[in-house]
Parts: C-alpha cells; sequence; structure tokens
C-alpha cells in the first residue's frame, strides 16, 4: 500500500500505470452544490492511499517524482487482498457509499462538531455506534446521547 503526498493520488496512479505496475485507486463519483450550479467529479475513495505492487529494484523509480510520502508494509497480505476484492466489488457496484471511522463498542471518541464538540466519551453499542456514552465517574453513571457519526472521531 502506498501513501501519497496530499491530492496526488491520480498523479501516482498515473505514474504506476506509465510504469506498467499492478495498482488500484477506487474512485466515487462526488456531487457538490455550488449555488445554482452542481458539479460532479471523481475523487479517491481512501484519501492519501492507492494500493500497488512496487518491485524492490524499482521502488528508487517511484520516489523520483515527489508523489510518494511513505510505503506502508502488509502483514497479512491474503486478508488485505481480500479486502481490496470487497472494496473493488463496493465500488464496481454502483451503489451510493460513504466511508466511515471503524468504530467498536468501547472505543474512546471525541466529537468534532456539533453543539457538543470537544466532548470524549465511550461508544455504548456497536450496533448503533452513533451514541456514546459521557462517563460521570463520580455518581457511578453515564449518559447516553446520539451524535451523527461523521461528528465522531476515534481519539488514539
Amino acid at each position: 500500500m502506498r501513501h501519497t503526498r496530499p491530492r496526488c493520488e491520480k498523479k501516482f496512479a498515473d505514474l504506476l500505470r506509465a510504469e506498467q505496475m499492478a495498482h488500484y485507486l477506487p474512485l466515487i463519483t462526488s456531487v457538490r452544490k455550488y449555488g445554482r450550479q452542481t458539479k460532479r467529479f471523481t475523487k479517491p475513495l481512501f484519501a492519501g492511499y492507492v494500493f500497488g505492487r512496487i518491485p524492490l529494484e524499482r521502488r528508487a523509480r517511484v520516489f523520483q517524482r515527489d508523489l510518494l510520502a511513505r510505503l506502508l508494509p502488509i502483514d497479512n497480505e491474503a486478508g488485505f487482498l481480500r479486502q481490496l476484492d470487497a472494496v473493488r466489488a463496493i465500488v464496481a457496484s454502483g451503489l451510493e457509499l460513504s466511508l466511515h471511522p471503524l468504530i467498536h463498542r468501547g472505543t474512546r471518541v471525541r466529537v468534532i462538531g456539533g453543539p457538543l464538540q470537544g466532548l470524549e466519551g465511550v461508544v455504548d453499542n456497536p450496533a448503533d455506534p452513533q451514541g456514546i456514552v459521557l462517563a460521570v465517574d463520580v455518581l457511578q453513571q453515564g449518559l447516553l446521547v446520539r451524535i451523527p457519526l461523521e461528528n465522531l472521531r476515534p481519539l488514539p
């Protein structure tokens, strides 16, 4: 997997294509409204990432154009390739999709938007990760509040 410099995914994919190296850049169509105009454009599904195989002896070549931030090694290549095949199938389906952070029960999150911005809590229910619990330790109680998923970011 390759992590590109900001907004260089398509240029890096073009470089890999020109160098005849196997790669995949999942693109989705995005629609933006600017006043009365509606613009459609393609953008990378995973901003900053291009998936590819670069032979060891050709790695110096891909760093020459200053499009690549770093190479990310894959520990479980077979599992990663299965996931990438699933991504290909989903993108090719044409169904509407959006990117969401992977959030599980017990994940500590920070609210990044809305009236509770800055609040930190714990995800209570993995089947409905839009709710977080704010702990009031002194009272041994928690407050469950529903927050849109796009307003939550996992804490490191």
